[in-house]
């Protein structure tokens, strides 16, 4: 996504019509986590059972808190917030193999016959792979949104922290896995260096800010050490 210093309104807020792709972005991702967490936590790997609004029911609360993070941290509007509920993602829905192949990028393949997605081992590696891959994108999209909207990594870094710690705590219920360091870690070595090459077509201005947040979240997230070691799952 091009970055622009004309994006963001006098109040900081960036237009709706650009800023919808970029809650998109954020949004896409924090359901690909809402998905993999409810098939996590029904604990069978079989998609037929679980329920995604027993899932969120009891983290109705942190979900609450998340969005008001990113609304402040991305300055979107109230319309741009909305297509977070447009998407359904936040809504009781059914949740195919498919959807747990298009959040992990195909990395398992599609066997012979496709119907074995569904299989409990195919399901548990798509949900691992899946949940580092949506989990590094969302933190990508916050940081690309907020740059967008002028808001500084000085502000903007304590809140996307905490987005990411709760959305780490959504993608593995009830684990003391992965954390928000591990993130920002991978989200560095994935994405960061095609932006600042000296070949990228980032802007200067652009550069320097996805530097100065890569920065500020170490310094924020520098205390977290990694969780107890566990068994895979």
């Amino acid at each position: 996504m091009v970055l622009t210093r004309s994006m963001a309104c006098g109040d900081g807020r960036v237009p709706s019509a650009r800023a919808e792709p970029m809650a998109r972005a954020v949004f896409a991702a924090l359901g690909g986590i809402v998905e993999i967490g409810a098939v996590r936590a029904g604990g069978s790997w079989k998609l037929a059972d679980l329920s995604v609004e027993a899932f969120l029911a009891p983290r109705q609360d942190d979900v609450r808190c998340l969005m008001e993070d990113v609304r402040s941290v991305c300055r979107f509007s109230d319309e741009v917030m909305a297509i977070a509920d447009e998407l359904g993602y936040f809504r009781d829905h059914e949740v195919p193999a498919a959807s747990l192949l298009l959040w992990s990028e195909g990395i398992t393949g599609v066997p012979e016959p496709p119907e074995r997605l569904e299989e409990p081992e195919l399901v548990r590696r798509m949900c691992r792979i899946g949940a580092d891959l949506q989990l590094t994108r969302l933190l990508q999209a916050l940081v690309t949104a907020a740059l967008a909207a002028r808001t500084e990594s000085g502000e903007g870094a304590a809140g996307i922290a905490e987005i990411i710690r709760v959305a780490c705590g959504l993608a593995e219920p009830g684990r003391a896995g992965i954390t928000a360091a591990d993130i920002h870690r991978m989200w560095r070595v994935a994405h960061l260096p095609a932006i600042l090459r000296p070949a990228s077509d980032a802007p200067e201005w652009g550069k320097a800010g996805y530097r100065a947040y890569d920065a500020e979240l170490e310094r924020v997230l520098q205390g977290e050490g990694p969780g107890p070691v566990r068994p895979g799952v």
